[in-house]
């Protein structure tokens, strides 16, 4: 292994040495980005496809401890830093790795790597960058250098979330859609029953809707259910979730939420449905309007959620019973 003070002959003095002249053109070349740092975190080597990934030349950088820069906005270490720390002499990162590296995890005896979004402020735009660090040893087998490789994964994450978004979300509306209002009912439920609060939900169904999209087309129906999403969605905390159910019907968790903070909501939601004044072709002069089922749970071992979906559901054939456009709540608060 070469020390430090021979990289870095490596590269003043290339000329002298054929074979270390072509150690350092090749990294040069490479079309992996690479950076090399010192034990004191001072950028060695800065290789060409590193410029491009940056947007920052090898002249503003080599000879400085700035490579932070061309990732972030505010001073962290890069992964070289973390490395430096954990194998060579004491060298203050200025930040607390596991929080910097979530995903930091040992690829070896003295291998580290991580995946994290950087800010790029040179290219103007967040990147995914996978990076992995690996350290140069002396014969001595003292730290001498640290070498980083950068993949650019912007597009594999972005692909991934959207993949993740046709799994979760409702293509017509945009909302979430029922595989998603399960996994969330079921978590919440699990967080109310840890946490002893109450955890509400609505049941949402769009009056006549089957005799609506008989006389409006499918497209006329789609449009109808798109708008009434929109109305529902407005009405939402930021921790509450709207799920369509299920062809004209939506379903709303309230988490600790109380049976009359969900009767609140559930009746701005039939007020904003109705102030949409969707015409209703079979009955002119009418609109469209929603009838509502609500219902709270104090979750205990001796209930489910699926309790709870039993309870909105049959409050919501309540409502319809008896006229619709209207909410109806359970007999009993607690499942």
């Amino acid at each position: 292994m070469t020390s430090t003070t021979t990289l870095q002959r490596m590269m003043d003095d290339s000329g002298a040495n054929p074979d270390r002249a072509f150690a350092h053109q090749l990294m040069e070349m490479l079309a992996i980005p690479v950076f090399v740092v010192d034990t004191t975190s001072r950028v060695m080597i800065w290789n060409r496809a590193c410029e491009r990934l940056t947007g920052v030349p090898a002249r503003e950088v080599v000879g400085t401890r700035e490579h932070w820069r061309s990732f972030f906005d505010e001073q962290r270490p890069a992964l070289a830093d973390v490395l430096i720390k954990e194998y060579g002499p004491e060298h203050e990162c200025g930040a607390d790795v596991a929080q910097l590296h979530p995903r930091l995890h040992p690829g070896g005896a003295a291998h580290l790597s991580a995946e994290s979004w950087c800010d790029m402020p040179r290219v103007g735009r967040r990147r995914y960058l996978a990076a992995d660090a690996s350290p140069i040893f002396d014969e001595g087998g003292k730290l001498s250098a640290v070498v980083q490789t950068l993949r650019d994964m912007t597009d594999e994450k972005q692909a991934q979330a959207a993949l993740e978004q046709l799994a979760t979300r409702d293509g017509l509306t945009g909302l979430a859609n029922r595989r998603c209002f399960d996994e969330t009912l079921h978590a919440e439920w699990a967080r109310a029953l840890r946490q002893r609060q109450p955890l509400s939900l609505l049941m949402v169904d769009v009056d006549n809707f089957k005799a609506y999209n008989d006389a409006n087309g499918h497209l006329g129906g789609d449009e109808c259910l798109k708008r009434i999403a929109v109305a529902v969605s407005s009405e939402m905390r930021a921790n509450d979730l709207v799920a369509r159910y299920g062809g004209e019907e939506f379903a709303v968790i309230l988490p600790n939420q109380s049976l009359k903070g969900a009767a609140t909501v559930a009746e701005r939601i039939r007020t904003r449905v109705e102030q949409l004044q969707v015409p209703n072709r079979l009955a002119p002069g009418e609109h469209v309007t929603v009838s509502i089922g609500a219902a709270t749970a104090l979750a205990s071992p001796e209930n489910s959620a699926s309790d709870l979906v039993a309870i909105a559901d049959a409050a919501l054939y309540r409502a319809k019973h008896m006229g619709r456009n209207r909410i109806s709540l359970p007999v009993v608060e607690q499942v």
